[in-house]
C-alpha cells in the first residue's frame, strides 16, 4: 500500500534534448538578438562620450580585441538573459526549448549565468557539432537544452 500511494505522489522527469537543428535555430536567433544589443549598447555609448567614439575607432582597427571583447559581451549577455529569463532565451521561447539540469529543474541563476560565461572561451561554438549537441557550456554546468513539448518535468514553464 505505500509503494503505491509513493507512487502517486511521485513526479517522473522524462528529458528529451532539443534537437541540433532547434539549438542552431536557438544560436542564431539569440545572436541576431545580441546584435541589436549591441549595436543600441554601442551608439548609446559612443554618443556619450567622445573618448569612447575613439575606443570605437581603435576596435575597428583592432579585429583581435574587438572579437575577444565581443566573445566575453556575448557570454555576458546570454548569462543575464537566462537568468531572467529562468532558463530561456529569446531562441529558446521561439523553438519550445528550455535550460535544465540534468534532474529536471530550472538551473540555478549562478549556473545560469556560468553557462553564458562559458560561451566566451574561443571556438566553444564548435563544440556544439555533432548529434546530439552538448556543448561544453552544457558540459561544464551539467545542464541540457530541451524539448518542452516532448519532455516531462517537475516544474511547468
Amino acid at each position: 500500500m505505500e509503494s503505491i500511494e509513493k507512487s502517486i505522489f511521485e513526479e517522473e522527469v522524462d528529458l528529451v534534448q532539443a534537437s541540433s537543428g532547434k539549438r542552431l535555430a536557438n544560436y542564431l536567433i539569440d545572436l541576431l538578438g545580441f546584435y541589436v544589443f549591441l549595436f543600441s549598447f554601442w551608439t548609446v555609448i559612443v554618443s556619450l562620450s567622445s573618448t569612447m567614439m575613439e575606443f570605437a575607432v581603435y576596435l575597428k582597427e583592432n579585429r583581435l580585441l574587438d572579437r575577444l571583447i565581443s566573445l566575453v559581451m556575448y557570454g555576458l549577455y546570454m548569462g543575464v538573459l537566462e537568468m531572467l529569463m529562468k532558463g530561456r532565451s529569446f531562441g529558446k521561447f521561439i523553438t519550445g526549448t528550455a535550460v535544465m539540469t540534468e534532474e529536471g529543474t530550472v538551473p540555478s541563476a549562478q549556473t545560469l549565468f556560468l553557462r553564458g560565461i562559458a560561451r566566451s572561451v574561443p571556438f566553444e561554438v564548435l563544440s556544439a557539432l555533432g548529434n546530439p549537441s552538448y556543448p561544453w557550456h552544457d558540459k561544464w554546468t551539467q545542464t541540457l537544452v530541451i524539448n518542452l513539448k516532448r519532455s516531462t518535468l517537475k516544474s511547468e514553464y
